[in-house]
């Protein structure tokens, strides 16, 4: 397990990187998110956290996805048009999250020697999401990630991944800098028509 601490590590570097490139609605998020990926995968494997290690080759997939979705919905200024995820939608999105983390919890727990198969599968479920509601622009992204630091935090303070916990803690920071700062530029962008319709 130390010698897997220069590539934690790395992989830490390129996540904050990441993350912070994502608040400030900056494309070049994904070059870093791609690394930070890929070496997840290999760490998240040799851990045992196999629900982890998977969802990294989805996140390898929507990180592709996402910087296509993000160069065709930019704005003059060359920043992303943040987008809101239609209510209609929340309900079926809920339930479906829900019932994928219990079967996916439950076929890690029959099939595997999954440290946590509940809470490691909850976490990907939850990270399937978030990461497609940001690959489409949703606000609403980010409040699923910070559901989802929250859940990590605990879990790789378990398996003594102390450098990838305080990476999510970062992270559980950020996410919330970021629901602030996308709240406000929907908000901004909500009031602008109205304000050239007083007019």
């Amino acid at each position: 397990m130390l010698g897997q601490r220069p590539i934690e590590m790395t992989a830490v570097l390129c996540g904050l990187a990441n993350i912070a490139l994502i608040v400030r609605r900056s494309i070049w998020n994904y070059p870093f998110g791609i690394v930070m990926v890929t070496l997840y995968a290999f760490i998240f494997f040799e851990n045992r956290l196999y629900s982890d290690a998977g969802l990294q080759i989805y996140f390898f997939a929507m990180q592709v996805y996402g910087l296509w979705n993000w160069l065709n919905g930019r704005a003059d200024d060359g920043r992303i048009v943040v987008l809101r995820l239609p209510p209609r939608q929340i309900p079926w999105f809920l339930l479906g999250g829900l019932a994928a983390a219990a079967a996916h919890g439950s076929a890690m727990a029959a099939f595997t020697d999954a440290a946590f198969p509940y809470w490691d599968g909850a976490i990907a479920i939850l990270s399937i999401l978030a990461q497609y509601f940001m690959a489409r622009r949703y606000l609403e992204h980010w409040l699923l990630w910070i559901l989802v630091d929250l859940l990590a935090i605990a879990l790789f303070l378990a398996k003594a991944l102390y450098p990838t916990a305080l990476l999510y803690g970062i992270f559980l920071l950020f996410s919330a800098a970021g629901l602030l700062t996308w709240w406000r530029i929907v908000r901004a962008a909500e009031a602008t028509p109205a304000a050239a319709a007083g007019r």
